[in-house]
């Protein structure tokens, strides 16, 4: 399987495209305000983007998800528990930053929903959703269980967790979300995060200083 992250934007947030092979279909999971980034990644390895899977509503993992949608018909995914960050980029970044940083905030036509559970088949990969609330309301980590690979946007960093102090955000539920729907991953899991290196179910379980 081809699997390419590419950091972009302000925050450095990881997108990641995955596909079976170059010169098929492929899948973003979070589309930060660079939305040229990707798009060079796909057209270097010749692939058609069929769907964008985001983790969560805050401006950094959706920002450019608009714009891929339009230039290639790509379906968006989020948790509609998040619409009150993913309807309102704009509103978002005035009042992460009192201004609008440049980037691109274009908001798709239309979300498909995520629900917890869900097998979304697309590009050949099946993606288990997870809805992982703490960070933001509808936080959601996806699970490629035939790559035992966790996308675990801004749940879990390689010896951090994500942030709670922002609009939405609980600390409580944020560690609930942790321990029945994450680390019940074996220790060989793979996690690919929203930000930084990836990282291991089993290192962060011995570890991560949040999770002792």
């Amino acid at each position: 399987m081809l699997t390419v992250r590419v950091p972009a934007w302000l925050a450095e947030t990881n997108a990641y495209i995955l596909a079976e092979e170059s010169g098929g279909l492929a899948v973003v999971i979070d589309a930060p305000p660079d939305p040229d980034a990707i798009g060079a990644v796909l057209i270097q390895h010749d692939l058609t983007l069929s769907a964008v899977i985001l983790t969560h509503g805050h401006i950094d993992h959706t920002g450019g998800s608009g714009e891929l949608a339009r230039a290639t018909g790509a379906s968006v995914y989020v948790h509609p528990d998040d619409d009150f960050l993913t309807l309102h980029p704009v509103e978002q970044l005035q009042a992460m930053f009192g201004m609008t940083p440049p980037g691109v905030y274009d908001v798709p036509e239309r979300f498909e929903s995520l629900g917890d559970g869900d097998l979304l088949m697309l590009a050949g990969l099946e993606f288990e959703v997870r809805h992982t609330p703490g960070h933001t309301p509808g936080h959601c980590c996806f699970y490629l269980k035939q790559e035992e690979t966790l996308f675990s946007g801004d749940q879990l960093f390689a010896g951090s967790i994500g942030r709670t102090d922002l609009p939405g955000g609980s600390l409580a539920a944020l560690m609930t979300s942790m321990e029945q729907k994450v680390m019940v991953l074996p220790d060989d899991t793979r996690v690919l995060p929203g930000h930084g290196p990836e990282t291991t179910i089993g290192r962060e379980r011995t570890g991560n200083p949040f999770l002792q």
